[in-house]
């Protein structure tokens, strides 16, 4: 009893009805996302179709085992707070890069060490932490969100920019009508119906867009029924020196971002994230991406899609993203429920992502109102670190001209925007101002 009183919203355990339904959500919020990195690389490297859907399955198996690692924790890895994983975008342009000189095999070696290099220095990242104060993860989180609206707003448009329909008023109106939607739940319902505003917003949101002709079925009745996953598919990993130190700075990205959306989410389930807990999610993203170069997948981090869709249900508990992981392993194994997920619009995706990742944002904005900005230098740290992480926002192709491991670490407005959130508050406040800052914002 005593420990029931004062047990953490996030150990809550549901109902199992309430745990697949706010988890069918979290899949739903995040299954273009995990199925994009698949896409495009298969895509880059010219696979056959029957490649591509080995891919996804692959993909969406190591996903929920990932998911289920980092939530429910497992010897010293998982951090064991809502937070779903999926493949990292930061590894993308290496990863084709690799993949045109030396094959898949060539990337899932480089993805192989350096997971394996994740997981070990996982405790010694860890001990960064106290560079990340409020104004620094205030500011981070704003990014992550402010960063993640361009993906709603394309998914708005029907998804791809160079079609010839993108943004075409029947795709808008689609996406206004999911938003307007998942207000209305979310106001009108209380309790759990008001939780999975999302999901009946994008349920309701598919069905409204099928006279509107933009849901397309036609790969369900072709998808297998079943699709198991089995190790080095496409043949044993090799090992390229060069390609593998590409891959591990894409890891040290993905362990920076990784970071702020640890410490995201720990804002929005009011629940400290320390040193052993970072080290503990690192090292799960480290043995996941691991387990993808064996599983013929990709590298995986938090993903950061769902930060928002916690802060916006108020469903605090892991055991519901552990439920997300779940199905996403059944997913991995039954390409045809996999399919039947896929037929959701992007524009009606678009429409419950606006408010997912604005969600994000305005979680930054009220980690940032904590902060003490008069008689510091912290409206700077903001000011910069925000600017920064919009470059690439504003012009995609920014850092062109640099080298390419320049461009792995620049290309991601959050990683550019966080390292110089870490940097100007160690410069302009000093580290020990800013701790002292930090523990009297929290007191």
């Amino acid at each position: 009893m005593h420990d029931q009183e004062f047990r953490h919203p996030v150990d809550e355990m549901l109902p199992f009805g309430q745990l697949f339904t706010y988890g069918l959500q979290h899949v739903l919020a995040m299954y273009a996302g995990a199925v994009a990195v698949p896409l495009i690389v298969a895509n880059a490297l010219g696979l056959s179709h029957e490649q591509l859907i080995y891919l996804i399955n692959a993909d969406l198996f190591t996903c929920g085992i990932a998911t289920l690692i980092q939530t429910l924790g497992f010897w010293k890895m998982g951090i064991r707070i809502p937070i779903i994983q999926g493949v990292t975008f930061a590894a993308v342009t290496p990863m084709i890069i690799i993949g045109k000189t030396h094959g898949l095999t060539g990337i899932y070696g480089s993805i192989i060490v350096a997971g394996i290099v994740t997981f070990l220095i996982a405790p010694y990242f860890s001990r960064l932490l106290r560079f990340f104060p409020p104004v620094v993860t205030g500011t981070i989180i704003t990014i992550i969100g402010i960063t993640l609206m361009p993906v709603a707003v394309r998914w708005a448009g029907g998804g791809n920019p160079a079609a010839k329909d993108f943004a075409s008023a029947n795709y808008i109106v689609l996406a206004l009508i999911t938003l307007v939607l998942v207000l209305f739940f979310y106001r009108r319902f209380k309790g759990f119906l008001s939780n999975i505003a999302v999901l009946l917003g994008l349920i309701c949101g598919t069905i409204i867009a099928i006279p509107f002709g933009v849901v397309n079925f036609s790969q369900v009745p072709t998808a297998a029924w079943i699709g198991i996953t089995t190790p080095f598919a496409f043949g044993m990993p090799t090992f390229d020196f060069a390609s593998i130190v590409a891959m591990v700075l894409v890891m040290l990205v993905v362990m920076t971002e990784t970071t702020g959306d640890c410490i995201a989410i720990g804002e929005i389930i009011e629940k400290p994230i320390t040193q052993d807990d970072l080290s503990r999610c690192l090292r799960a993203d480290g043995f996941s991406t691991m387990l993808g170069g064996i599983l013929n997948s990709f590298p995986y981090t938090a993903f950061a899609q769902n930060v928002g869709l916690v802060g916006l249900t108020r469903v605090k508990s892991r055991y519901v993203v552990a439920a997300a992981g779940a199905i996403l392993v059944v997913l991995g194994l039954f390409p045809k429920l996999a399919a039947i997920i896929a037929s959701i619009p992007s524009p009606v995706l678009g429409g419950a992502g606006i408010a997912m990742f604005g969600m994000v944002a305005a979680s930054g904005i009220k980690t940032l109102s904590k902060v003490q900005f008069d008689g510091t230098h912290n409206i700077m740290v903001v000011a910069i670190s925000i600017g920064i992480g919009m470059i690439t926002l504003a012009v995609p192709s920014f850092y062109h001209s640099f080298p390419s491991w320049a461009q792995v670490i620049l290309h991601s407005g959050i990683t550019a925007g966080s390292i110089a959130a870490i940097v100007l508050n160690a410069v302009l406040n000093g580290t020990e101002q800013s701790a002292k800052a930090s523990s009297e914002t929290l007191n």
